[in-house]
């Protein structure tokens, strides 16, 4: 087989392999976290590490969201900001801007586990578990 041919092939199965929840935007957002929109929520009820986000209008679903944990990961973003790492995260409130300026607002702890730089917008791929 040609070199071309196998770089084709190599390629295609790794972009088989990367694709597999939706695609969207994250951004990092500050405190104060509480309080919530969705009930039951504490100060030691958040989730552990610091692991949530604020999900907008189009993840919403009329608070359907709450409580929902989606795998993500960094796809791309300027600078190439992406750690190597993904993360499951607790949606515990909806985005208090209108429109929300990200699919996902991820806590500042949990935007540090994906992403090298604090104050960026980056691409992800999310997955509902």
């Amino acid at each position: 087989m040609k070199v071309e041919a196998l770089l084709f092939i190599w390629l295609s199965a790794t972009t088989l392999i990367l694709v597999n929840g939706d695609v969207g935007t994250a951004a990092s957002y500050d405190p104060p976290y509480l309080p919530t929109k969705c009930p039951g929520y504490s100060r030691d009820e958040l989730p552990e590490g610091g692991l949530f986000v604020a999900a907008s209008s189009g993840l919403w679903d009329n608070g359907a969201a709450c409580g929902r944990r989606y795998r993500l990961r960094c796809l791309s973003g300027l600078k190439r900001p992406c750690k190597e790492s993904s993360i499951v995260v607790e949606v515990v409130d909806l985005c208090r801007t209108n429109p929300c300026p990200a699919t996902l607002l991820l806590s500042n702890n949990a935007f540090n586990f994906v992403s090298k730089f604090p104050r960026t917008k980056i691409n992800i791929e999310y997955a509902q578990i």
